[in-house]
């Protein structure tokens, strides 16, 4: 996966979120969203599309690091680096997204891999109390959407239905969170 200084991220394997600094060799210099600087591997990072603000007090966090009203403190400015996106977290599980390499892989792994993050960003969405999210699996023999909607199934407080099909095609399901 390619990041860009200025980059909104998403740590894997905990909730919380981040801001690329700094790259050195296979690492990065993360500010995470307490302001404090952290060193962390690529492979544990994921980019963030969309926004969700829960009040004023609270930092945006974008899955695309820019909102549709404006700039959310990324350097870049130009609007074909992200797609401009509100109210919602957006994931693109394609591999060629997740992995700098497949090589070496079995189709298990990639899927494997996939869930995992797939996971990851729904529990921190749910954390943060996000109320949909978009995720772009693509169309391929399905296991993946499959396996997604698997998982979704056994979630309470849940509902998802195929993504807008004139903005994804048939590769994205709209996920509602619902919270008490």
């Amino acid at each position: 996966m390619h990041f860009k200084l200025g980059e909104k991220v998403s740590f894997l394997h905990e909730s919380g979120w981040g801001i690329i600094r700094e790259f050195k060799n296979e690492s990065v210099v993360v500010e995470d969203e307490t302001g404090f600087e952290r060193n962390v591997q690529l492979e544990e990072l994921v980019k963030i599309r969309g926004s969700h603000v829960d009040h004023m007090d609270t930092v945006p966090l974008s899955f695309s690091g820019k909102e549709a009203d404006g700039d959310v403190g990324h350097p870049s400015n130009r609007s074909d680096d992200v797609r401009k996106l509100k109210d919602f977290w957006e994931l693109d599980l394609h591999s060629h997204e997740l992995l700098e390499s497949e090589t070496g892989m079995s189709n298990a792994e990639v899927l494997r891999h996939q869930l995992s993050v797939f996971k990851s960003f729904f529990r921190s969405a749910r954390d943060k109390h996000v109320r949909k999210l978009v995720v772009i699996h693509g169309v391929g023999q399905g296991v993946l959407k499959g396996e997604i909607r698997d998982f979704l199934s056994d979630q309470d407080g849940v509902q998802f239905y195929d993504a807008d099909f004139n903005e994804y095609g048939k590769g994205a399901t709209m996920v509602e969170l619902f919270y008490r």
